[in-house]
């Protein structure tokens, strides 16, 4: 078995003493940290490997800190105006995953990167943290390489924000295949929505 066999196996572990142990002293240390930190190295080299990383210029991987939680609906002392069906404040759910959160907030602050992909590396109580892999798609190690100077084209603008990530992907419910996922598009919720609703011609 290769290097990094071994390295996925620890983490697959993650209840074992070792690991129990290392991810406590790393959460301590990331509590102390900035909410996006950039780091000079993954901390799952194999998981960022098989999401695209390289260990070459143009790559980069930052950490990012979220919060979490359920998601509290944002209006002045809790006073929903409208039908009581509506009234909820709290225990309300945020239809995105806390990966794609992080990703967004890594792409929105380093506007020059983009996202390739992200991985889960530790939480606690109040917080989960992902690591972001990120290209520069300006530097001509990246635009020569063909392997991922797909990634350069315009259409792939801020593809975190729309979606287009694994992690986005992932919660508009693409990820299956088959007869049962046929006609998903553009999202699960977006289907169930336009196939249960009667819309109807207001002159017919």
């Amino acid at each position: 078995m290769g290097a990094y066999k071994y390295v996925s196996e620890l983490w697959r572990r993650k209840q074992s003493d070792v690991m129990r142990f290392v991810q406590r002293v790393r959460c301590w240390e990331y509590r102390q940290q900035p909410a996006i930190v950039r780091l000079t190295r993954p901390t799952r080299p194999d998981k960022a490997r098989r999401l695209g990383f390289k260990a070459k210029q143009g790559y980069v991987v930052y950490r990012v800190r979220v919060r979490r939680g359920g998601r509290k609906r944002p209006v002045p002392k809790g006073i929903v105006y409208g039908k009581p069906k509506h009234q909820g404040i709290t225990q309300l759910k945020f239809q995105r995953n806390k990966r794609s959160v992080a990703e967004e907030r890594a792409g929105r602050k380093l506007g020059g990167l983009r996202v390739l992909n992200s991985y889960w590396v530790n939480e606690d109580s109040t917080y989960k943290y992902f690591e972001i892999i990120l290209v520069d798609v300006a530097h001509t190690a990246i635009r020569n390489d063909p392997r991922i100077n797909w990634l350069c084209k315009d259409v792939h603008k801020h593809r975190e924000l729309r979606g287009l990530t694994s992690a986005g992907k992932k919660y508009r419910g693409l990820r299956g295949k088959g007869h049962t996922h046929h006609k998903n598009r553009p999202s699960r919720r977006a289907t169930w929505k336009r196939n249960q609703t009667l819309s109807l011609r207001r002159y017919r």
